[in-house]
């Protein structure tokens, strides 16, 4: 049996009646739980990396990572930077099960992925949650990946078909890794149940958070070696590259 909740019955009712802003309790007037003024001062990602999506001055550059170690995904479509409040929301929809924030955020990514899709922008085949440690979706209950996933599949019309993409293996945290210790944590740690579904597809990643993109890209690395034509990789929100302190 799933742990996996099921998103689309009573936990959202409240969402189809009148609603109040998640953010300032001022009534939203709209669809969404989220007034004009707060949507406006959203930490909306303006100036990225046209491949990974890092906050850079230019536009229409590449990083230097990007530049020089390029990730295997060929683009990432996000629309926020993950700064306040989005790391707040994203955390309680993440950590303490708060989903009416992440279906908010899911809503935003799709109204955002629409617009990239009629200004020319290719719409994939299917889309692809990141699959959960074992270990953490035990404790955690759910994935938080998968529901976002689950709400982008039903806004945009996409196939998203569960349990193709597996987590083989536990993996220790990422955090603190640097470049190669990353890679090689997740070595293997990926498979497909049937990998004849992705031949020659366009697939879609789907992610809360991109921090360094070294799961995407392992991901990503798997799913091309297995015949997928292109990956991109969709999430709520990216997080800028970390300040450096010279003492």
């Amino acid at each position: 049996m799933s742990c996996q909740p099921d998103i689309f019955t009573k936990v959202y009712h409240w969402l189809k009646s009148k609603q109040s802003c998640l953010l300032c309790d001022a009534p939203s007037q709209r669809l969404l739980a989220l007034c004009e003024d707060c949507e406006t001062e959203l930490p909306w990602l303006k100036s990225h990396c046209i491949q990974c999506a890092l906050p850079i001055p230019d536009p229409h550059a590449l990083c230097a990572d990007c530049t020089h170690n390029p990730p295997l995904f060929s683009k990432v479509i996000s629309p926020f930077e993950f700064t306040f409040p989005l790391d707040t929301l994203i955390s309680r929809f993440k950590y303490q099960q708060n989903w009416p924030y992440g279906q908010l955020l899911s809503n935003l990514l799709a109204q955002y992925l629409n617009h990239y899709f009629d200004q020319g922008g290719q719409r994939p085949d299917l889309i692809l949650a990141v699959p959960l440690a074992k270990r953490r979706q035990r404790q955690r209950g759910y994935n938080q990946a998968q529901m976002v996933c689950d709400w982008l599949s039903k806004a945009l019309a996409l196939d998203n078909p569960k349990h193709l993409l597996l987590r083989t293996r536990e993996t220790i945290s990422q955090q603190g890794l640097n470049a190669k210790a990353r890679r090689d944590n997740l070595h293997n740690a990926f498979a497909l149940s049937e990998p004849a579904q992705i031949k020659n597809k366009h697939i879609a990643l789907v992610d809360d958070v991109l921090t360094t993109g070294s799961t995407c890209s392992t991901i990503s690395g798997l799913l091309l070696e297995q015949g997928a034509a292109r990956v991109e990789v969709y999430c709520l929100a990216r997080t800028a590259k970390p300040l450096t302190v010279s003492l």
